[in-house]
Formats: structure tokens, C-alpha cells, sequence
């Protein structure tokens, strides 16, 4: 008994043909499951539907999972412009920002962040200084981030 290629040459277990993977294996420690809305309607259902994707104990890919964790998309932020001061609520509207945890301001991070839906959020702007800054958004997937995506105006007067 024993293992051998093609050409009946023997396989030794120093000679096994493997290669290490970049892509790890990793076992899922609890059950998953995946949400869809239900219908297609406004983009904003009622509720949605959970199924059962991973249970407990299946071994996947660690791009598998990765991939479940789409990164966000900004298509628009408003109002774009705002007094320095801060406090204004900005409505940021995309795809996939249901799992932000941050929104920051040229650098400083914005209060009182609410997510809408998956397409929406709203957060107050921190003080800044007068000028353009980039707005930054940060999830499981990374962060990402709009350049001038708001701007500060100096007050009246001054």
C-alpha cells in the first residue's frame, strides 16, 4: 500500500504535492445566518428574512467569510457645507452602511450616528476648521472615504 503519482513513482510524506494556502481554513464558533429584505419595494422593508448559512462547526475559507463583509459605498453627503462650530445633522446616503461604527470629520469623529438602513445614515458634525475636509466612514470591511466631502464655513464676521 502506499500513494504514487501518474508516472507510479512513489509519494513520500516529505514529497506529498501540497502547497501551503493563503487562504486559510477557519471553523465557525456559532451558527450564522444572513438577512435578506423582503421584496424589493423601497429599498426600506418592514423586516427581512433570516436563513440559516453557517452552523456551528463548518470549516470555510477565510475569503468566504471576508466576503460577507462588502465594504461601504458613499454616494452622497448632506448638506455639504456647515458652520464650523459643528452640530449639524448630515444624512450620508450609499450602500452597505449598516455596519458603520464611525464617522469622522477631517479627522475628528462625529456624535450621535444613526444607520437608517443599509443605503442610509445620519450623524452630527464635530467643530472644525473653515475649509474643505474628508469625510471617513469605517466598518469591519476597512474604511473609506470622500475628499472634500464637507465643508467647513467660517462664521459671519469673522
Amino acid at each position: 500500500m502506499g500513494l504514487y503519482r501518474h508516472d507510479s513513482s512513489r509519494i513520500t510524506k516529505a514529497t506529498f504535492p501540497a502547497a501551503a494556502l493563503d487562504d486559510p481554513l477557519v471553523r465557525v464558533t456559532e451558527d450564522v445566518y444572513i438577512s435578506e429584505p423582503y421584496g424589493r419595494g423601497d429599498g426600506q422593508p418592514e423586516g427581512s428574512k433570516r436563513f440559516l448559512l453557517y452552523p456551528a462547526g463548518t470549516i470555510v475559507l477565510r475569503s468566504a467569510v471576508d466576503h460577507l463583509f462588502t465594504a461601504a459605498t458613499i454616494a452622497s453627503i448632506n448638506p455639504t457645507k456647515g458652520p464650523a462650530a459643528g452640530g449639524i445633522t448630515v444624512t450620508i446616503r450609499g450602500d452597505n452602511l449598516d455596519g458603520i461604527s464611525t464617522v469622522s470629520f477631517g479627522g475628528s469623529a462625529g456624535t450621535d450616528l444613526h444607520i437608517r438602513s443599509a443605503g442610509e445614515l445620519t450623524v452630527k458634525t464635530p467643530a472644525g476648521e473653515a475649509g474643505p475636509v474628508t469625510v471617513e466612514l469605517a466598518d469591519d470591511s476597512g474604511g473609506i472615504s470622500k475628499s472634500n466631502g464637507f465643508t467647513y464655513e467660517a462664521p459671519a464676521g469673522g
